[in-house]
Order: C-alpha cells, then structure tokens, then sequence
C-alpha cells in the first residue's frame, strides 16, 4: 500500500514538473541595428528567428508531455500537425489548454514562435 500511494505520488510530482513552465520571464530583445532598420531581408531573418526560438520552447515547455519527436506520450502525438492546423488554430490550442494541458503553457512571443514552429511540421 505504501509503495503505491509513494509510486502515485511520484508520478504526479513528475507530470506537473514537466507541465509546468516557470515564472522566467522572456529575456528582453535586442534593440534594431541600423541595418535592420533599413530594410532588406530582416522579414526572412525574424521568420527563421521565430522558427528557431518555437522549437527551443516546445523542448523546454512541451516536449516532456509531447515528445521530442512530437510522438506523443502524457499529451496528444503533434506529429503532422502543420498538415492539420495553422498556426492561428495551434496558438488558441496552446491559450485554452484543453484536456490536462494548462492553458497558456506558453504566453506572448513563446507562444507565437512554438505555434509557428509547429505549424510548418508537416
């Protein structure tokens, strides 16, 4: 009886650790350079930026529940989600937390990085 109630216990203590996102706030970013202030090709650089801080969050906030390759586990398989939703639908996903997701694991830019990151896993 002990082991078991020591087992549930454990297990719990480990779904909501890895559910859960920390108080961190965002680091601030970086003022413009002048160079981006002048244009060019600053809009494939923030897409590419975005992409590569959406996947950084989903491993720190989501991957735990979703799997690092998006299989699946205590949450739902992402796998081919891009094919499924864009990443307006992923983003009100990720604000309402359905099921035993918390809502909002993810808020602000987070949010909107890891649900264009997903987006484009087809």
């Amino acid at each position: 009886m002990k082991k078991q109630l020591m087992a549930l216990l454990f297990g719990t203590t480990l779904v909501l650790a890895a559910c859960g996102g920390g108080g961190e706030e965002a680091p601030a970013e970086e003022p413009a350079t002048e160079e981006e202030d002048a244009g060019g090709d600053e809009e494939a650089d923030t897409s590419g930026e975005s992409v590569a801080v959406g996947e950084e969050v989903y491993a720190q906030a989501c991957a735990s529940c979703h799997g690092d390759n998006l299989g699946g586990g205590a949450g739902p398989a992402l796998t081919n989600i891009g094919s499924k939703m864009d990443a307006d639908q992923i983003r009100d996903i990720i604000a309402s937390g359905p099921g035993n997701m918390p809502p909002n694991a993810a808020e602000g830019a987070e949010a909107d990085a890891v649900s264009e990151w997903l987006a484009q896993q087809k």
